[in-house]
């Protein structure tokens, strides 16, 4: 499911900021994002996140930003022994090649050894690990807030296409009889025809009808996939917090092979069109469960 959650403190670092963006995975793939030095980190980081995030794809972003109001820590510095042995040094070749001009300024700072960037305390040093623990915890906590709320939503529109799943059901339950009953119509109509008489051997005609009646019994699939729809139910309404999405996906995977089923021993018009109904709220199912942890 998608989410985002972020939390922030003041440190002697500076704001240290965590941030973190799911979205739709089928498993736990996290994408980290550290400044330099923090990595040493991310094991820890991943080991905290999954007990509370167990499936999406996370981008976790971790960032440290100074005050602004603290000296700037950043500006070169001046090596001034170096300057002036460099100095010593231009003097000396000045005088043995007789050169007349003076060693000015100019000279001096085309040597960039005499500047050198400040030594500066390396940032996770200054930031204690359960700062990072405490942020990113916080972090995910609205993290899964914000997916809860959506997996709210998302259950109600899965109950939604259990209901029209169960309407169809009730259609093809009604209408498989239906279909035996016009079917020897037709045959005893069809043999009437044929022989240019009223007489129809019934005990044939009963035969015939009782093969059909078994080629095209799908009472079976009807009750496996009520039971499917009823586990269904049962694990849409188990406690929050625990993942449901796989047994979800396998139950949809046996409904639309009941569907399929349903279909092929149709042969029926009525029927035909309810497995079709059967087959789209299925596929719709399985599109609403990559959301679904």
């Amino acid at each position: 499911m998608t989410g985002f959650g972020e939390a922030e403190e003041v440190t002697e670092a500076g704001v240290v900021r965590v941030e973190i963006k799911t979205v739709n995975h089928r498993f736990f793939n996290v994408n980290l994002r550290t400044p330099s030095g923090f990595d040493r980190f991310e094991g820890d980081i991943q080991s905290w996140l999954r007990p509370l995030l167990s499936r999406g794809h996370v981008t976790y972003t971790l960032s440290v930003v100074r005050d602004r109001t603290a000296p700037d820590d950043t500006l070169p510095e001046l090596d001034l022994e170096r300057a002036k042995r460099y100095r010593e040094l231009l003097e000396t070749l000045r005088r043995e090649l007789g050169v007349e001009a003076p060693v000015d300024l100019t000279h001096i700072s085309r040597f960039g050894e005499i500047f050198r960037a400040p030594e500066r305390e390396d940032a996770s040093a200054q930031v204690e690990p359960e700062v990072i623990q405490r942020l990113t915890r916080s972090a995910a906590a609205e993290v899964v807030a914000l997916r809860e709320a959506e997996g709210a939503r998302l259950q109600r529109d899965l109950e939604e296409r259990l209901a029209a799943i169960e309407e169809a059901l009730v259609r093809v339950e009604a209408r498989a009889p239906e279909r035996l009953v016009a079917e020897r119509d037709r045959l005893r109509a069809a043999v009437a025809e044929l022989t240019e008489t009223h007489t129809v051997d019934e005990d044939r005609l009963a035969r015939e009808i009782a093969y059909l009646a078994e080629k095209w019994d799908i009472n079976e699939e009807i009750v496996r996939f009520r039971s499917h729809v009823e586990l269904f139910n049962e694990a849409l309404q188990a406690e929050a917090g625990e993942p449901v999405g796989k047994r979800l996906g396998f139950l949809v995977q046996e409904m639309n092979r009941e569907a399929n089923t349903i279909g092929s021993k149709a042969n029926d018009s009525q029927i035909t069109q309810a497995a079709l109904t059967l087959k789209e709220e299925v596929e719709r199912l399985r599109e609403q469960l990559e959301n679904v942890e």
